[in-house]
This record gives structure tokens, sequence and C-alpha cells, in this order.
């Protein structure tokens, strides 16, 4: 299908978005993280992709313990900076940009105080998304957090209803 059959399609479905996943990389994503965390800590990744204008593509989940083999030790995220030359490297070499992380929370999906004042590039216009339930089951867009970074530890949240409006999760991404 051509993919500006595709962007049109997808911008019937949700004309608000400003990211976009496949559902079935996303689907994959998650069930990946479910196993990295196994079933009992958090886990994260870094979301590549490109950028249209507003409109953000993610293509690629890079697993932060594959950054940091030691990061998910303590049960939560501590990921060692030194890891972001890896990460720049990665982008590089696929010839995408970070669009998003994720990372997934034992309950609900909201923000801790560490993640409000630790983003994981603080870059105004970054977005960090929450999976709850340590991602134990798949879940759709309107079940997440996800939070736009400000700068100057300030967030904006989107949360239930207003997610789908956001991220698109879909057939078109």
């Amino acid at each position: 299908m051509d993919y500006s059959i595709q962007a049109t399609i997808r911008d019937l479905v949700a004309p608000e978005h400003q990211i976009s996943c496949s559902s079935r990389l996303w689907r994959q994503g998650l069930t990946e993280l479910r196993r990295r965390g196994k079933n009992r800590h958090e886990s994260g990744a870094f979301l590549l992709g490109h950028q249209e204008g507003s409109k953000r593509r993610i293509s690629k989940f890079i697993y932060y313990d594959d950054l940091d083999p030691h990061c998910l030790d303590t049960g939560i995220v501590v990921l060692d900076g030194s890891v972001f030359g890896k990460l720049w490297k990665i982008c590089r070499d696929v010839d995408m940009k970070v669009i998003a992380d994720v990372h997934t929370h034992p309950g609900i999906p909201l923000q801790s105080f560490t993640d409000r004042a630790n983003p994981m590039i603080g870059v105004p216009g970054h977005i960090a998304i929450i999976v709850p339930d340590l991602a134990r089951r798949i879940v759709g867009a309107e079940e997440l957090g996800v939070y736009e970074y400000l700068g100057n530890h300030r967030w904006k949240a989107y949360l239930k209803k207003d997610v789908p409006r956001f991220f698109y999760i879909g057939m078109w991404s």
C-alpha cells in the first residue's frame, strides 16, 4: 500500500495524532518489555523513527538493557548516562531519531517523582510513555500515560481519552 494512502487513512482515524506506531510493532515491543521485566520489575526502551513536520512515526525499539546491561538490576530503570553515545550511534547507523521513550510501571501509568525530575531526553518536546501493569498484557493507547516534556522539569500529561488523539496505534502508522 502506498505510504500516502496509509497516511491519509491514519489522519482520518486520528487527525490530531502526533505519534504513531503500527499495532504489530507495538505488540512486539510490549511483549519484549514484559519479558525483560520478568513480570516483576520495570523495563524500558527508546523509540526510534522518523518525523515529518509535527508527525512522528515509531519504527524501532532500542531496549535500555541492551544499552546498559545493569540498568534494571534495582527493579527500576537506572540508566548510566554514558550509554547515550551508543544510542546516538545507533540513530546514525539506522538513519532515525529518538521519537519517544517508553517504560513500564507496576500499577497505573502515572509519572513518579523520579520520572518527572529525570527525563530520559531533557529536550522540550520529548515524549515519555508509561505502560501500566509492567506490560503484563497488551494495552491500547487509552490505557497509557503519555507525557510531553516542556523543559524545567515541567510536563504536559495526556491520559485516558486524550491519549488516542495524541498517540495512534494501528494498522496504518
